[in-house]
């Protein structure tokens, strides 16, 4: 059994390591875009809707797809009173009730009702309202079920890794580090 937790922790732990490799990309496409917004915006005065679009549309995804990978590191927004001082076990117990009574859940219901939304925007093919606006809405509708899913399977990782340190087998992330190659 304790094969099979460290294969699952380590194989969720590396998808969400190359999403997040992935997604840092489309932060530097993000830069790409907004210098090249501003550039026309000063040079001619002007800008257009698709690209203002564009922008908060990598900004969405970046945030979305990198959840799952910045759970993983522990770069997620905590409120954080008693945790930090913690020991190892108190605080796999907090992550192990944390992840199955808060954190699953929630990534169910916001897969479910996310998915609903953005069938609802591809059963009506949505688009921009505004002239010259994206096409396509619901791409980005469905990013918001699969960035719930990445995070889902994260949250599986982490309570993997809880019962692991509950047990007292260690796995790799026992000292937390962002990958060289992000």
């Amino acid at each position: 059994m304790d094969k099979i937790l460290l294969h699952i922790h380590r194989n969720i732990s590396r998808l969400n390591d190359r999403i997040g490799a992935a997604t840092a990309w489309l932060t530097a496409v993000l830069v790409l875009l907004v210098g090249i917004d501003v550039v026309y915006r000063r040079l001619l005065q002007d800008t257009q809707t698709w690209i203002m679009e564009m922008e908060w549309h990598l900004f969405a995804l970046i945030f979305i797809l990198g959840a799952g990978f910045a759970f993983r590191h522990d770069k997620h927004v905590r409120v954080d009173l008693f945790y930090s001082k913690f020991s190892k076990k108190n605080k796999a117990w907090v992550n192990l009730i944390g992840g199955m009574v808060f954190l699953l859940p929630w990534c169910v219901a916001l897969m479910v009702f996310s998915w609903e939304y953005a069938a609802d925007a591809f059963r009506i093919r949505e688009a921009s309202p505004d002239p010259g606006g994206l096409p396509a809405r619901y791409l980005i509708k469905f990013s918001i079920v699969l960035g719930a899913f990445f995070l889902f399977l994260q949250g599986i990782a982490s309570i993997a890794e809880s019962i692991l340190h509950l047990k007292g087998i260690a796995t790799e992330t026992d000292a937390p580090e962002i990958p060289e190659s992000i």
